[in-house]
């Protein structure tokens, strides 16, 4: 007999140790007792139709499936059908673009490629509205209008690239003390060496006292019925906040666990952000999967 009917308890997934694998979709003998949820695109179980044969449990890699009690597992589905529903109404009877959506960030990222290559000079803009709006029309069979995607191509991260000038740089190390995440070292014979660890905040480049560092930022931006490809050159951080949309967040941790300075917390199922602490890198937002955080810079 299983254990939850003992103790009144009930099966859940763990959505921030599950791996997404979908084993246990592929074993579970009670349909629609365990969905995939349109947004985090993860398992969740519906307690009302669960078995509790614990055939999940038994073939899940990443042992994310366990026991709970039954209110908190009535709880997390509540309030993952609940964002469900949300989502749902934001998608404004466009279910094809959600399904979609993938595609149309590799589009924008194959344009940026383009675009970026064609322009040799530090700083321009480009409208690319045309190139957008072929390309997004063929993927949805030309039933789309430009402003459904506006929100997608203003949720992709900007692209920052980072370079140091070699004849420029003086190695007088201003960078390295400044670094947050500890990514710059003296190398000979270049005189600084900045690693991959870089999350391009742009406090170096603030510091350097003859501007041999050069950071650059593409991004996409939509108004008006325009999407314009801008590349600019970053003279330093960024400004602003790093807001959280509780509605749409999981809690899935991700954020948190990937901050290069430890400025986001996870409790009780919400994650706070420590201002004193952040550097505006926008990390956790390039990183969420439901693009619940957002890095609203005033620069």
């Amino acid at each position: 007999m299983p254990r939850s009917v003992v103790g009144g308890k009930a099966i859940v997934v763990n959505q921030k140790d599950c791996i997404g694998c979908m084993t246990c979709t592929r074993v579970c003998p009670s349909r629609g007792a365990i969905n995939v949820g349109k947004v985090s695109k993860l398992p969740y179980i519906n307690p009302s139709y669960c078995a509790r044969c614990e055939e999940c449990m038994d073939v899940c890699p990443s042992t994310a499936i366990k026991y709970s009690s039954r209110k908190k597992a009535y709880q997390t589905y509540g309030k993952i059908k609940t964002m469900e529903i949300v989502s749902e109404l934001l998608e404004k009877d466009s279910e094809r673009l959600a399904t979609e959506a993938v595609k149309i960030d590799s589009i924008l990222e194959k344009i940026a490629r383009r675009v970026s290559y064609e322009h040799k000079e530090a700083e321009f803009t480009q409208d690319v509205t045309s190139l957008v709006e072929d390309e997004i029309r063929f993927l949805v069979d030309g039933d789309l209008e430009l402003e459904d995607v506006g929100e997608i191509i203003e949720a992709t991260s900007p692209r920052r690239e980072i370079a140091v000038l070699e004849e420029e740089c003086i190695g007088c190390g201003a960078c390295i003390n400044e670094c947050p995440v500890d990514c710059i070292q003296l190398e000979i014979p270049s005189p600084v060496h900045i690693s991959t660890e870089c999350v391009s905040c742009g406090q170096c480049v603030q510091v350097c006292p003859v501007q041999a560092i050069n950071l650059i930022e593409e991004f996409f931006q939509a108004s008006e019925g325009q999407i314009l490809f801008k590349r600019r050159k970053v003279e330093g951080p960024r400004s602003g906040e790093v807001k959280i949309d509780q509605i749409s967040c999981q809690a899935c941790g991700v954020c948190v666990n990937k901050c290069p300075v430890d400025a986001m917390s996870l409790e009780n199922d919400v994650v706070n952000v420590d201002p004193d602490k952040c550097i505006k890198c926008g990390e956790c937002e390039s990183i969420c999967p439901v693009r619940a955080v957002k890095l609203l810079t005033d620069n």
